[in-house]
C-alpha cells in the first residue's frame, strides 16, 4: 500500500479490524464526464456557480488527497490530471484499485437508489469484502404499490413485502427525513387511517410516497420484523429541510419504540451530532453514526468525532462512508475516519486522559465490533452455518 494510503495512519488507530461500512451506496459502472464526477462531490442537486467547482471543496480536496497514490500519481495532482488517469485505467480497475486500499472488510448497502450502480456482492467483490442489503422503505413502498392492482391489495402487498426483504436484508432505512421531515406523531396509526391514506395514494397515481401516515405505517412495519432500523437524518441534499432533519425531532418516536427489541440507528446527524450523541446516550436502542460528515469536514473531521464522543457512549458510535456513485468516497470516508480516529485517540492518550489499550480497544468497537454488534454479523471471517446473517439474540434471520 503507498506511504498516503487510508490504511498508512500511525497510532491508536493503526491496529483496527477490517472496517465494516454499515450504511453505503453502489457505484457508478460506467466512466463519468468531469462535470458528472464532481457533482458527486457534493450534496447540491444543482452545478456550481459560475466560475467555480466542486473539487473546490473539503471533498473534493479529499479526493486529491487519498485517491491519487493509489492510481500511481502524486497526492493532490490536479482533477483534470487526476481524471485523465482514471479514463485511462477504465472504470473496473480504478473500483478495483480504490476499493481494496479502503480496509473495508463488510459493505452494507442501501439499494434503494436508481441508476447503473454496484449492487452489494458485486461491490464488496471488487473491494474484496462481503456484501449486505439494507432495504430502503420508501423505494419498497412505491416498487410494491406500483405491482398490485388496486388499492385494496395494497396495504397486503407492503406488509408481505417488509416481511420478505427482512428475510435477507440486515436492516431497514426510511428516509422520512426528505418525505416529511423527523417530526412524525410517534404511535402506530390506525388501521382506518392506514387504508384512508393508501387509497388516497393509489388514487394520485402511487407518486413518490409523502404521506405521513403511510410513511408510519411502514416504520412500524420495519420495527415489526427486528432488523434494525436506519434513519436519515442532519444534511443531505436539498430535497429535505435541515431544519426538518434534526435527530431531537424523533425523540417522541424513540420513546415508542424502545420496548420493541429493534435498534434505531440515526445517519450522519451532522451538523446536530452533539443532539444525536445525546438519544444514543440515554435510550439503549439508540446509536449514531459518523457517515457522510467526515467526507464533508475534511482536516476539521477530527474535531467533529470528538465532538461526537463528547457524550455518545463508545458502543453506540457506527463507521460508514456513505459513498455513492465514486469508489472514491469509499476511500475518503475510511482515510478521514482513520485520521480523525488517530488525531482524537491520539490526543486522549497523550494526555493521559484514556490508556492506549482502552484506546485501540474503543477504535475497534467503532470500526466494525459495534456494527457487528447492532446487525447480527458475524466475527469477521466467520459465516455462519447457513451462511445468513444473524438477528440480534443469535437466532436465524426471520
Amino acid at each position: 500500500m503507498p506511504a498516503d494510503a487510508p490504511g498508512s495512519v500511525p497510532g491508536p488507530a493503526d491496529d483496527l479490524p477490517p472496517l465494516v461500512d454499515h450504511h453505503c451506496h453502489g457505484v457508478i459502472r460506467h466512466d463519468l464526464d468531469p462535470g458528472t464526477f464532481a457533482g458527486y462531490l457534493t450534496e447540491s442537486d444543482r452545478p456550481p456557480a459560475a466560475g467555480t467547482t466542486f473539487f473546490d471543496t473539503q471533498a473534493g480536496f479529499a479526493v486529491r488527497r487519498w485517491c491519487p497514490p493509489l492510481l500511481d500519481l502524486p497526492a493532490h495532482c490536479p482533477p483534470d490530471r487526476y481524471l485523465a488517469r482514471r479514463r485511462a485505467l477504465g472504470p473496473d480497475e480504478t473500483r478495483r484499485r480504490l476499493l481494496r486500499a479502503t480496509g473495508i472488510g463488510t459493505y452494507l448497502l442501501d439499494t434503494g437508489l436508481p441508476g447503473d450502480l454496484t449492487g452489494p456482492t458485486e461491490t464488496a467483490a471488487a473491494g474484496g469484502g462481503v456484501g449486505h442489503e439494507v432495504v430502503r422503505l420508501e423505494t419498497l413502498a412505491e416498487h410494491t404499490a406500483a405491482a398490485v392492482p388496486d388499492a385494496d391489495d395494497l396495504l397486503d402487498a407492503l406488509a408481505l413485502a417488509v416481511r420478505d426483504a427482512a428475510r435477507s436484508a440486515v436492516a431497514f432505512k426510511t428516509v422520512v427525513a426528505y418525505r416529511h421531515g423527523l417530526a412524525l406523531a410517534p404511535e402506530r396509526p390506525d388501521t382506518d387511517a392506514v387504508h384512508a391514506a393508501a387509497r388516497a395514494w393509489w388514487a394520485a397515481g402511487t407518486p413518490r410516497l409523502t404521506d405521513p401516515v403511510l410513511l408510519r405505517h411502514l416504520i412500524w412495519l420495519a420495527v415489526a420484523t427486528g432488523r434494525p432500523l436506519q434513519l436519515h437524518t442532519g444534511f443531505g441534499d436539498p430535497d429535505l429541510r435541515l431544519d426538518h432533519a434534526d435527530p431531537a425531532l424523533l425523540t417522541d418516536l424513540v420513546r415508542a419504540t424502545a420496548d420493541t427489541g429493534t435498534d434505531l440507528v440515526l445517519l450522519h446527524c451532522y451538523p446536530y451530532h452533539r443532539q444525536a450523541a445525546y438519544l444514543a446516550a440515554v435510550f439503549p436502542h439508540v446509536h449514531a453514526d459518523i457517515g457522510l460528515t467526515l467526507t464533508h469536514t475534511g482536516p476539521r473531521a477530527t474535531a467533529v468525532l470528538a465532538e461526537f464522543l463528547e457524550l455518545a457512549p463508545f458502543g453506540k458510535l457506527l463507521f460508514s462512508t456513505d459513498a455513492y456513485g465514486l469508489p472514491e468516497l469509499y476511500v475518503v470516508g475510511s482515510a478521514l475516519f482513520r485520521t480523525a480516529l488517530a488525531g482524537v485517540l491520539g490526543e486522549w492518550t497523550a494526555s493521559g486522559a484514556w490508556s492506549e489499550d482502552d484506546a485501540r480497544r474503543v477504535g475497534a468497537m467503532i470500526a466494525a465490533e459495534n456494527a457487528r454488534r447492532v446487525y447480527g454479523l458475524p466475527a469477521h471471517g466467520v459465516t455462519p452455518p447457513d451462511g445468513r446473517p444473524r438477528a440480534q439474540g443469535g437466532s436465524p434471520a426471520p
